[in-house]
């Protein structure tokens, strides 16, 4: 029953209203207590002696009065005030039982044996630390993630868990090694599998998706949550590098060849269109190989011109 336990509003009075009340109750007492003094100045200017004047019926009423008033009333129900500031709750617990929370801010008066226990509301920040640890395809990643958080139930925030920052803390770096293990670091574009580096924004909603659900139990709500840092571990960062080089050049040479290819159709069917000149198939054979030689070469061709031969 106790895991069910879920804020609700305290009871509270206004401070200052209470503080008016309490200065009219010492101020009633006060009364009393100098008509009490006033009937007792005859037996002082007898006698000082102490013996008598504590005998005295109308002394006793005056201490009776006093003691009632501050020790009783004043004393005890100055505890009862306190103050909440802007995002900000106040948790009461009386006799050991949850009795509500305050969230309005301002000057508050309650149950002055119930005790206080403010959490703040205000949004904060989670910077986890960079976790090592394998990826879908077994490759040792560096990974960490910030994390926005706040409270919307201080309830279960203070009674739920013991300390409810740190099981954010470990929840949140235990959620971002479940999220790194199920996909790849990288994967290539053309078989359309989902990767940490490839869907950044799709990797940030479900690792929020994750922490919400890990963080339900504390009254947290994760507002945000986004990878701050990803990269390959130390000892494969190298060989990664010169895959992904490879990989490059690669991409490089097959768009060069592509655009190469096109090229060439091109420039044959218009000299077919244009009627130019008419080449036939060893001499068309010959042109693709030198046009695409030109175009695919990585340094620039030098032509060599035909001017025809000697003799006719």
């Amino acid at each position: 029953m106790e895991q069910n336990i879920r804020e609700f509003p305290a009871f509270k009075v206004n401070g200052f209203i209470m503080l008016a009340v309490v200065g009219a109750i010492v101020l009633i007492g006060g009364w009393f207590a100098w008509s009490s003094v006033q009937g007792a100045e005859v037996l002082l200017a007898r006698s000082l002696k102490v013996t008598d004047f504590v005998g005295d019926d109308t002394v006793v009423e005056f201490v009776a009065w006093l003691v009632a008033t501050l020790v009783l009333i004043v004393i005890p129900s100055l505890s009862g005030f306190f103050s909440v500031e802007p995002n900000q709750a106040v948790v009461l617990v009386l006799f050991g039982k949850y009795v509500g929370t305050v969230r309005e801010s301002g000057f508050w008066w309650t149950n002055p044996f119930a005790s206080q226990q403010k959490i703040s509301l205000r949004v904060r920040n989670f910077n986890s630390k960079i976790i090592k640890v394998n990826d879908a395809e077994g490759s040792p990643i560096e990974i960490a993630a910030v994390v926005v958080w706040k409270v919307f139930d201080s309830a279960k925030s203070k009674f739920a868990v013991n300390d409810y920052e740190e099981f954010v803390a470990i929840q949140s770096e235990t959620a971002i090694r479940a999220l790194a293990i199920r996909y790849p670091y990288d994967s290539p574009e053309d078989t359309g599998k989902l990767s940490l580096r490839g869907i950044p924004d799709e990797i940030a909603q479900d690792l929020q998706r994750e922490l919400q659900a890990r963080l339900e139990i504390t009254g947290v709500e994760v507002i945000e949550a986004r990878i701050s840092h990803l990269a390959y571990a130390p000892e494969i960062a190298q060989m990664m590098l010169r895959r992904q080089q490879a990989k490059a050049l690669i991409d490089a040479r097959r768009q060069i060849v592509e655009g190469a290819v096109g090229m060439v159709s091109e420039a044959l069917n218009r000299l077919s269109h244009e009627q130019m000149i008419n080449l036939d198939d060893e001499r068309k054979a010959s042109m693709i190989n030198n046009l695409l030689v030109v175009l695919t070469s990585e340094q620039t061709a030098q032509p060599v011109i035909n001017t025809g031969t000697l003799y006719n």
